[in-house]
C-alpha cells in the first residue's frame, strides 16, 4: 500500500503524487504534502458578501431580494436573520425567517449584522 496520506477533503486512500503536489482522483482536490488539517479548516470557512467570517449563532442581514422557490413569497432586502447554522453544501446557511419559515441561504447574499 502507499505511504501517502489520505485526501484531506474526502479521506480517499487513492491519492497520488504529481510533481510536488498530491492529487485525489476521486474528488480532484490537490494539496502540498506539508498541508495540515488546520490550514484546510481556515480555507473552508464560510464568508459573507463583505468577506467577514461567519459562525454558528451569528445574526445576518439579507442584501438582495430573494424569491422563495415554490412559493410567491419574497425575502426582502434588510431582513435580519438571527441564530444561523452553517452547513456544508451549495446553500451553506440554515435558518428560520419570521413569516417565511425554515430556509437555506447562500452566504453570498447576506452580510454580518
Amino acid at each position: 500500500m502507499s505511504d501517502l496520506p489520505p485526501c484531506p477533503e474526502c479521506n480517499s486512500s487513492y491519492a497520488y503524487k504529481d510533481n510536488d503536489r498530491l492529487v485525489c482522483p476521486e474528488c480532484g482536490f490537490e494539496w502540498h504534502p506539508d498541508f495540515t488539517r488546520a490550514e484546510g479548516q481556515d480555507s473552508a470557512s464560510i464568508h459573507d458578501a463583505n468577506g467577514n467570517t461567519l459562525h454558528d449563532g451569528d445574526t445576518v442581514t439579507v442584501i438582495k431580494d430573494l424569491k422563495v422557490k415554490g412559493s410567491s413569497l419574497v425575502v426582502k432586502v434588510g431582513t435580519k436573520v438571527k441564530n444561523i447554522r452553517l452547513v456544508d453544501g451549495d446553500h451553506d446557511i440554515d435558518c428560520k425567517i419570521d413569516g417565511v419559515g425554515a430556509m437555506k441561504l447562500k452566504s453570498q447574499f447576506v452580510k454580518k449584522a
